[in-house]
């Protein structure tokens, strides 16, 4: 088990940019593929990016367009999200998650443990 924290939300103007960092608890870390999906109220949550356990794969969601990046230091224990560009519509409560499947499918079902989230709010 792996406990997660993210932290690095807030509120930033439309084209702005923010960084959200993912500390996980145990050195077990190294070995999950991690991911980060994003939630408004009243909608499910959805899949943002995800990461294989050693880097070597990354997907994003289409609505990325190349604006995010996602990463990771596994001797850390990080997980980051760079966010540029930033629109009102990215406003969410953003998760990171790990699991414990090679190459999991980006839902989030196939993700086992999660964040508390931390609030990204982009204003217009």
């Amino acid at each position: 088990q792996v406990q997660l924290i993210e932290s690095g939300g807030g509120l930033v103007q439309a084209g702005g940019s923010l960084r959200l960092s993912c500390a996980a608890s145990e050195p077990t870390f190294k070995h999950f593929d991690m991911g980060w999906f994003r939630q408004v109220p009243g909608k499910e949550r959805e899949f943002v990016a995800t990461i294989a356990w050693n880097a070597l794969t990354v997907r994003y969601a289409p609505f990325v367009k190349g604006r995010f990046t996602i990463s990771r230091n596994n001797d850390k224990k990080t997980l980051i999200l760079q966010m540029n560009s930033l629109e009102p519509e990215d406003t969410a409560v953003y998760f990171c998650a790990a699991s414990k499947y090679n190459l999991p499918e980006p839902t989030p079902y196939w993700f086992d443990y999660w964040g508390q989230g931390t609030q990204v709010t982009v204003s217009s």
